[in-house]
């Protein structure tokens, strides 16, 4: 029993020596590399949990913007100092050196990131990521108010301007408001350029490229874009996609005076001008006044004896196209062949 008794001893020594050492050894160590090991154990699964709990506990002093850690907010609060890195070739002004970099490959035409599956290039990786999303059909963002959904988040926040009216960006010249800065990039060249793309059929005139293009198809009897339902074609996927609502019921247009919803943003503007009284489409002759143009155009007809809706059958002419619809019922049984 004393043997055993002595043995344990000498183990408790031994370890209380060992432990004794480790400390010794840890207190010669710089505090500093103590401290910085400590930090970064405990630190990074911290900030981790933030993205699952949604905590931002770090607020931007400028704009209100939170994050979930120091470093986020530190890079995000150079978008309100100056952009210090610029592109030698165009000028434009970045937050981060490595958006330079990105960037210039738009001036060198370098696409490092390649799509596997349809070989198409992007200058960056995130890029591609986008792209991707084209192949697998994937929509993660939705509209809470509609249940649209987009590939992009950015395509979303433009969407959302559609439910909420907000046109942020305006021409200086007129005054007229766009949900998006492309829209307002071709609205400045009516005033900027002269309508130099001419149609070689009419001799019509456009300012922009694409739409003496979209213009030509009319022509030329060219309508790629299909309706899956119907199988009616377009000239342009605009054209498609207003006409799909159609079959779909979807009333994206709320007015925000009565709540009534409608399929198209014109058709919304002219309902409110119900509410506003407003009629801006004044007959020269009359003074009587129209809420659209569309009325005004039939109204002049009245005044200047013009038919333009002549019947195939029996050549009687008339004012509005509703009479005349009305007028090829007669011809019994050969109404549906006649164009309406």
């Amino acid at each position: 029993m004393a043997l055993k008794e002595k043995s344990r001893e000498l183990n408790e020594t031994e370890e209380k020596n060992q432990t004794e050492k480790c400390h010794d050894d840890m207190a010669g160590e710089k505090s500093f590399s103590y401290s910085q090991t400590r930090k970064r154990e405990t630190r990074k699964p911290k900030v981790q949990m933030r993205v699952h709990t949604e905590e931002r506990p770090s607020t931007c002093q400028h704009c209100g913007k939170s994050f979930s850690g120091k470093q986020s907010l530190t890079s995000h609060l150079r978008i309100h100092k100056h952009k210090p890195y610029t592109c030698k070739q165009c000028g434009k002004c970045f937050k981060l050196k490595r958006c330079v970099k990105t960037h210039m490959r738009i001036h060198t035409g370098d696409n490092p990131h390649t799509c596997k599956l349809c070989g198409k290039s992007c200058t960056s990786n995130a890029r591609l990521m986008s792209h991707m999303i084209v192949h697998t059909g994937e929509k993660p963002h939705t509209c809470k108010l509609c249940g649209k959904g987009f590939t992009e988040n950015s395509h979303l926040m433009i969407h959302m301007r559609v439910h909420t009216g907000e046109k942020p960006y305006t021409c200086e010249l007129c005054g007229k408001s766009f949900k998006r800065k492309i829209s307002l990039k071709h609205h400045i060249s009516i005033h900027s350029r002269e309508k130099c793309f001419r149609c070689h059929v009419c001799e019509t005139s456009f300012a922009d490229r694409n739409h003496l293009k979209n213009h030509v198809q009319n022509h030329i009897g060219e309508r790629p874009c299909m309706c899956h339902h119907c199988g009616k074609s377009f000239t342009i996927k605009k054209y498609l996609q207003s006409h799909i609502k159609i079959h779909t019921g979807e009333k994206p247009f709320t007015c925000p005076q009565c709540g009534k919803s409608f399929m198209f943003k014109g058709k919304l503007k002219v309902h409110i001008k119900i509410h506003t009284g407003e009629r801006p489409y004044k007959c020269p002759q009359c003074e009587k006044s129209f809420t659209v143009k569309g009325s005004l155009k039939e109204h002049i007809r009245l005044h200047t004896g013009e038919k333009p809706y002549k019947c195939v059958q029996c050549d009687i002419s008339f004012t509005y196209n509703k009479s005349l619809k009305q007028h090829l019922q007669t011809h019994s049984g050969k109404n549906s062949s006649f164009p309406m």
